[in-house]
C-alpha cells in the first residue's frame, strides 16, 4: 500500500473527483488511511439528487422540440449537473457517473428529449457502484438507449443490428471477441420493445419467433436477461471493463498484467463495481510514481477542478456550459457511440487556448467573449488562507504543490515567483501591500495557464 501522505492523497482525490480544494485535502488527510477513506466517504452510498425540476417527468411531445423548450431545459440539465460535480464533496458518485455517461454514449441530438436523458442518468447514478451486470439488462431497455440505437424499431423478423453491435464491441467485450453472426443472432433477442413516452414496453409480437438463437457458441431461447448473462459468463467481458476503468483512473497504456488481477476481483464479486474500485485505489499500482499527474484533465475536470481550487461561493455555471462546447466535451452530446476518445484528444492549437481563457474568466471576471462571469476569484483573501502567504517563496511552493500534480522546473518556479513578486523584492512582498491583489491575479494566471494544470 502506498504511503500515507499529501502527496499520494492528492493524487487519489484528483483522480477520482472532478479537482478538489484546499479544504478537501485537509479533510481526506483526517481519515487517516486510504482505506478509510474509501469506505467512508469516496464509495459511500449517497442519496439520489433532487431532480433539476418537474420536466423530468413531462411526457415528450413534438412542441417541446418546436418551442425550444427542450434546448433550455438541456441547459438547466448541464447546470444542474456542473452543481452536482462541483459539490461533490469527498464523494465519487459523480465521477463514475460520468464514466457510464461515455461508456455507454448516447448523443441528444439524436435521443432529442432531456427527459429521456435524465432517466438514463439517473439509471447510472443508481449503479455508480453498484452492478455492472445489471445496469446491462436495464440499459438494454433504457428508453434514450432503445432510441438512440434504434432498438425503438427494431422487430425481431427483422432485427435492427445497431445495439446488439454495440452491445458486443463498445459496452461488454470488445473488438474480436465475437461474430458477425453473433450480433445478427443478438438483435433478434434485443427486439420487441419499444419506447412510449418516459416508458419502455415490451411488445411479444415484435419479439423473435425461432425456437432457437446462437450466440457467443450457445444455443438457447435467449431473452434480454439470459442474453446478458451469457455474454458476461465470457472471460473478456470482465477484461474489457477493467481495462477502461484502467485507462479512466489510473493510465492511458493500461497494464495488462494488472488489468487480468481486476478481472479476477470483478468476477469473484459478480460484476459489482464498488469492490473492484476498493481493490483499484488500494493497490500499488494506482500509486506508480510515474503515473502521478500524466493524465490529461478533461474539459470538465479542468473547470469544476480550477472553481473548486479557488473555493468560488458560485460559480459561473452558464460559462462552464457554453465552453465545454468550444472545448468539445459538451455533456449529453459525445462526439459518437464511443464516447469521447480523451488523453491527447483534448488539447490542440485551439482548445489548450480556450483551456487558458477559462481559467482567466475565474480570475479577470470576463468570459472569453466578453461577458461577465456571475463569481470569481478574490485574490488576497483567498491567498491569506495560505499558511505561507507572506513570505513569497514558500507560498509559491504552497501554491504549486496544491495546483500541480506534475513538478515544475526551477526556471518556471523562477518565473512564477517574479511574477508574483511584480518588480519588487522577496524581503518586500506581502499580500497587505497596494499592487498584491494585481500581482496576485498574474501569478494565478500564469500558474493556471502552466502546461502542468493540465495534468492530474
Amino acid at each position: 500500500m502506498a504511503a500515507w501522505n499529501s502527496k499520494h492523497v492528492r493524487h487519489f482525490v484528483a483522480r477520482t473527483l472532478f479537482g478538489y480544494s484546499k479544504n478537501d485535502v485537509s479533510v481526506a488527510m483526517s481519515y487517516g488511511s486510504f482505506s478509510e477513506l474509501l469506505d467512508a466517504a469516496l464509495l459511500k452510498e449517497i442519496p439520489a439528487p433532487a431532480a433539476p425540476n418537474a420536466w423530468v417527468n413531462t411526457p415528450p411531445a413534438a412542441s417541446q422540440v418546436t418551442s425550444n423548450e427542450v434546448g433550455t431545459w438541456y441547459r438547466e440539465f448541464n447546470y444542474w449537473w456542473f452543481k452536482l460535480m462541483y459539490k461533490e464533496g469527498l464523494n465519487m458518485q459523480e465521477k463514475m457517473v460520468l464514466f457510464l455517461h461515455n461508456h455507454f454514449a448516447n448523443e441528444r441530438d439524436k435521443v432529442q428529449y432531456p427527459q429521456n436523458m435524465y432517466a438514463q442518468n439517473a439509471l447510472f447514478r443508481k449503479y455508480a457502484f453498484g452492478n455492472f451486470k445489471q445496469l446491462v439488462k436495464e440499459i438494454s431497455i433504457d428508453p434514450a438507449m432503445l432510441i438512440y440505437l434504434d432498438g425503438n424499431n427494431s422487430r425481431g423478423s427483422v432485427p435492427n443490428e445497431n445495439y446488439a453491435r454495440e452491445l458486443l464491441e463498445l459496452f461488454t467485450m470488445g473488438i474480436g471477441n465475437y461474430s458477425e453472426a453473433d450480433v445478427k443472432q443478438a438483435a433478434k433477442v434485443l427486439s420487441g420493445w419499444q419506447v412510449s413516452g418516459l416508458k419502455a414496453n415490451f411488445v411479444a409480437g415484435r419479439w423473435y419467433t425461432e425456437s432457437s438463437v446462437t450466440v457467443l457458441g450457445k444455443t438457447a431461447k435467449f431473452d434480454i436477461n439470459s442474453l446478458v448473462d451469457h455474454i458476461f459468463d465470457q472471460k473478456a467481458t470482465a477484461e474489457f471493463l477493467c481495462r477502461k476503468l484502467y485507462k479512466e483512473f489510473v493510465y492511458y497504456k493500461p497494464n495488462e498484467a494488472f488489468v487480468l488481477q481486476m478481472a479476477v476481483v470483478l468476477r469473484a464479486n459478480n460484476y459489482e463495481i464498488k469492490p473492484l474500485l476498493k481493490f483499484l485505489f488500494s493497490s500499488e499500482e494506482f500509486f506508480t510514481p510515474a503515473y502521478l499527474g500524466s493524465k490529461i484533465k478533461n474539459p470538465t475536470e479542468l473547470m469544476v477542478g480550477a472553481c473548486k481550487l479557488f473555493e468560488l461561493p458560485t460559480p459561473d455555471y452558464i460559462n462552464m456550459y457554453e465552453l465545454s462546447k468550444v472545448l468539445q466535451m459538451q455533456l449529453f452530446q459525445p462526439p459518437d457511440v464511443a464516447g469521447w476518445p480523451g488523453q491527447r484528444e483534448w488539447i490542440s492549437s485551439t482548445t489548450y487556448s480556450y483551456r487558458g481563457g477559462f481559467s482567466d474568466s475565474l480570475i479577470t471576471g470576463k468570459r472569453y467573449n466578453g461577458v461577465a462571469v456571475s463569481g470569481k476569484l478574490v485574490p488576497v483573501p483567498y491567498a491569506q488562507t495560505f499558511l505561507n502567504s507572506e513570505n513569497a517563496v514558500e507560498f509559491v511552493d504552497d501554491v504549486l504543490a496544491l495546483f500541480l500534480q506534475f513538478p515544475v522546473t526551477a526556471k518556471k518556479k523562477a518565473f512564477l515567483l517574479e511574477t508574483l513578486l511584480g518588480g519588487t523584492i522577496v524581503k518586500n512582498w506581502s499580500t497587505y501591500t497596494p499592487g498584491a491583489n494585481v500581482n496576485l491575479q498574474q501569478f494565478f494566471k500564469a500558474v493556471m495557464r502552466l502546461p502542468e494544470f493540465q495534468l492530474c
